[in-house]
């Protein structure tokens, strides 16, 4: 079994390089999710999520039972992103790709849940 710090560690570093890979490098992030007309939102999006990563990755360095409100953050974080992607994809807004996305978040909700009785 992994443990919270563990699941903290995964996820914070999963925030960081996706977050980041946009402001690196636009376009091959567009070339794998798909073109998009507001740069600005894709990098807000990205410093976001790699600021939240930043803050996962800092409390599993920290404590290894967590606090209540990063456990907030980090279960309400991969939440969002998982209902963004599913309604968006279903939309036909944004790229099936994102599906993987919501995959890889739900599976992270599921280590937070599997770590640490919540």
């Amino acid at each position: 079994m992994i443990s919270l710090k563990q699941a903290l560690r995964l996820q914070g570093l999963y925030y960081l390089v996706t977050g980041l890979w946009p402001l690196i490098h636009l376009a091959s992030f567009e070339a794998v999710t798909g073109p998009k007309t507001d740069d600005w939102l894709v990098k807000m999006v990205g410093l976001l999520a790699a600021a939240i990563g930043a803050a996962l990755l800092t409390a599993a360095r920290q404590s290894s039972r967590g606090s209540s409100e990063i456990l907030v953050l980090a279960v309400g974080s991969a939440g969002a992103f998982a209902a963004v992607d599913v309604w968006y994809v279903l939309q036909g807004a944004i790229a099936k790709v994102y599906l993987a996305d919501a995959a890889v978040e739900i599976g992270l909700i599921v280590l937070l849940f599997s770590s640490r009785r919540l």
